[in-house]
């Protein structure tokens, strides 16, 4: 099982917002968005906090990938 958060990346995109933005404005540190990069798994806190920055649902910036 993978972890993709390339939906996360896309919405980024489309919300014209980086990751530096995100941290600032979700509150969460740079080791969070290094993990996020490398598609490793990271706490449901900072999950939410992205969520609710970016007022969506997990499912808008996540996804499990079966082999």
């Amino acid at each position: 099982m993978v972890i993709s958060y390339d939906n996360l990346w896309k919405l980024l995109i489309d919300k014209k917002m980086n990751k530096t933005d995100l941290k600032d404005q979700a509150g969460i540190t740079y080791n969070i968005i290094a993990r996020l990069g490398k598609g490793e798994s990271v706490s449901m806190e900072s999950l939410y906090k992205i969520c609710k920055c970016l007022q969506c649902n997990i499912g808008d910036i996540m996804e499990f990938k079966f082999d």
